[in-house]
C-alpha cells in the first residue's frame, strides 16, 4: 500500500497498531487503520450419474490445467450464489446445490476454499472465456496429474471416496500445500 485510500497521503506505515496484535497498514496522517482479510474462493463439484465435471482453465494462474469451477466470491453475494455463478462463467451449466461439502484454510496464502455438491441435472455445459473445455469424468478418467489445484484434487478424492461409502460428510480442514 502506498497511499492513503482516505486522504491521499503517502505515510503509510506498517506495523501494530494499539490494542492490536497483528501489524497492519496505518495513515500516519489521519490514523486509519486497513484492515487486509483472507479471500474467499467458492465452487462446486457437479455431479451427474456417476461423473463430476471439469473444466480446463484458459486464464492464468495454472492455465492450461483442469479444475472444479470454482473463483472467488464477490461482495454482496452469498457463499452459494458465488459458487453458482463461478460455475456459470466457467461452465454455463446451472447445477442445483445439495449441500456444502470441503472447506480449506490456505493461511500461507490468505485464502477459505469452499465446495459445495451440486447435482447437474442436465448437460447444458460447455467452454466459456474462462474454461477452454468442460467435460464429465468418471473417476478412472480424470487426468489426476493434470490438476490445477491441491484443494481440487483433495475434493475429489473426498468425493470418491465417500461415493464408496455413501455418505458425504462436510470437511474442514487447514492446509499449507504449495
Amino acid at each position: 500500500m502506498r497511499y492513503c485510500s482516505k486522504c491521499g497521503s503517502d505515510q503509510i506505515d506498517f506495523k501494530v497498531p494499539d490494542n492490536d496484535t497483528i501489524k497492519r497498514y496505518i495513515c500516519s496522517a489521519c490514523d486509519s487503520i486497513f484492515y487486509t482479510n483472507p479471500n474467499v474462493i467458492v465452487g462446486t463439484i457437479c455431479v451427474k450419474d456417476d461423473q463430476v465435471l471439469l473444466c480446463k482453465r484458459n486464464i492464468e494462474p495454472r492455465f492450461g490445467l483442469w479444475t472444479l469451477p470454482a473463483g472467488f466470491m464477490e461482495n454482496s453475494e452469498t457463499l452459494q450464489e458465488g459458487a453458482l455463478r463461478e460455475t456459470k462463467e466457467e461452465t454455463q451449466a446451472s447445477p442445483t446445490i445439495t449441500s456444502p461439502y470441503a472447506a480449506f484454510s490456505l493461511t500461507h496464502i490468505s485464502q477459505v476454499h469452499l465446495f459445495y455438491l451440486a447435482d447437474l441435472r442436465d448437460e447444458n455445459f460447455g467452454p466459456t472465456s474462462e474454461s477452454s473445455e468442460v467435460e464429465l469424468f468418471y473417476e478412472k478418467d480424470i487426468p489426476w496429474d493434470q490438476i490445477a489445484f491441491p484443494t481440487v484434487t483433495k475434493t475429489l478424492e473426498y468425493y470418491f471416496k465417500d461415493k464408496k461409502e455413501g455418505v458425504y460428510p462436510f470437511r474442514e480442514e487447514g492446509l499449507k500445500l504449495w
